[in-house]
């Protein structure tokens, strides 16, 4: 079967679909995967055909109004470009998702292809917490469960002149997001989510066809090793503590990274910090600064981690069974790093625009040397050991393709 999956985002939203991929191209499917240019050399690394959608364009000076305007506008060209690739792609089964199914379905409509949702986020509104992009606060099974309703609605207004024009384009009559959600509603539209059950099991009032399939895992190719200095580095010493952002805090780099290292210090703790987006640096015996390193062959060979709380590293931290130090950024972030405290994984998360040296060696301290930590760590990696996600979802294609 041609399969084309479809990712907008970050590396962090692109990154578990090289693995997905992988593993269906492996199973005998021919799989492309649709994502910004940026993230082409990640996608041919996995050996997957490389499809490119637009960009985000440069944001507008201002405030929510302003990024508002910037984001709808990216969701329209989004939209046409997604069109493009479909039409030229030859896709028998589209995998979508959380960005790109809200444009997807109206393709399926036009098209006749058969889609499926492929989530890393829990997007249904449910009374077990409330929606990822709200905060980590129950406020209750009702109002979590209104608040969800309230968060698919904003989605909804944000897909609106996307919507529109992209129906437009394949001649299909008029439809709102809010209704073409819900009639996807109503035929149990199957979706399966890219997460363990060790961080959200599935809630029991989610409808029928939302099943939580468990991680994806980002492509690594089978020989790669770390590099000679990063291993000279961890020979050298007890194992070190890692400290990234990945796609996040752009601009704090000079900041995060003299927090980073007085923290490490004071604790008496050696440190790898990895540059990503916010370019982090240092120098010295006990520090060492590496670029783009696969989180699954160094996690396991460090004593914790310290990073923002994207869904892919705060779960690369529990597969190595190691305790984390979550500093949350932004966007759903801040759900994921409760989830890990809430595991006893990790420490209570630190605030990103107000951290300092001082809690953060606290935190690392505590995360290090309080045995409780890496027992609840190796606790849930144990249970992300039994998950096979890219099975799951093998399963559904196959059920597609009988």
């Amino acid at each position: 079967m041609r399969i084309l999956i479809a990712a907008a985002g970050s590396r962090g939203d692109v990154a578990p679909y090289t693995g997905l991929g992988a593993h269906l191209r492996r199973a005998g499917h021919d799989v492309a995967l649709a994502a910004t240019d940026v993230h082409a050399p990640l996608v041919r690394a996995a050996g997957l055909e490389f499809r490119g959608l637009p960009g985000r364009p440069e944001g507008e000076a201002g405030g929510r109004r302003a990024l508002m305007r910037t984001a709808a506008a990216f969701v329209t060209e989004l939209g046409q470009g997604f069109a493009d690739v479909v039409t030229a792609s030859g896709a028998e089964l589209l995998l979508l998702s959380t960005t790109t199914a809200p444009l997807g379905w109206h393709l399926t409509e036009a098209t006749g292809i058969p889609g499926l949702g492929v989530y890393l986020q829990p997007a249904a509104p449910t009374g077990d917490f409330p929606p990822v992009v709200a905060g980590a606060r129950s406020l209750g099974r009702p109002a979590n469960r209104a608040a969800g309703h309230l968060a698919l609605h904003m989605a909804d207004r944000l897909y609106i002149q996307a919507v529109t024009a992209l129906r437009r384009r394949l001649e299909l009559p008029a439809l709102t997001p809010a209704a073409t959600r819900r009639r996807q509603e109503r035929a149990d539209w199957p979706v399966l989510h890219g997460f363990s059950t060790a961080l959200v099991p599935r809630p029991s009032d989610w409808r029928p066809g939302l099943e939580v399939a468990g991680t994806w895992w980002p492509y690594v190719d089978p020989a790669e090793r770390l590099p000679p200095e990063v291993e000279d580095f961890l020979a050298a010493g007890p194992p070190p503590v890692f400290v990234g952002f990945g796609s996040m805090a752009r601009g704090h780099g000079e900041r995060l990274s003299e927090i980073a290292v007085r923290a490490l210090r004071a604790a008496g703790l050696r440190g790898i910090l990895q540059t990503g987006s916010a370019g982090l640096a240092a120098d010295g015996d006990d520090v060492l600064t590496v670029g783009d390193v696969p989180h699954a062959l160094l996690f396991p060979r460090t004593a914790a981690v310290v990073h923002h709380a994207g869904a892919g590293t705060a779960a690369a931290g529990l597969r190595a069974g190691v305790p984390a130090v979550p500093v949350p950024v932004t966007a759903d972030q801040p759900f994921w790093a409760q989830r890990l405290t809430a595991l006893g994984a990790a420490t209570a998360p630190l605030p990103f625009r107000s951290l300092t040296a001082e809690p953060l060696a606290d935190a690392l301290d505590r995360a290090v040397r309080d045995p409780a930590y890496t027992r609840s760590a190796r606790a849930a990696a144990g249970c992300t050991a039994t998950e096979d996600g890219a099975g799951v979802v093998l399963k559904a294609v196959e059920a597609q393709a009988g």
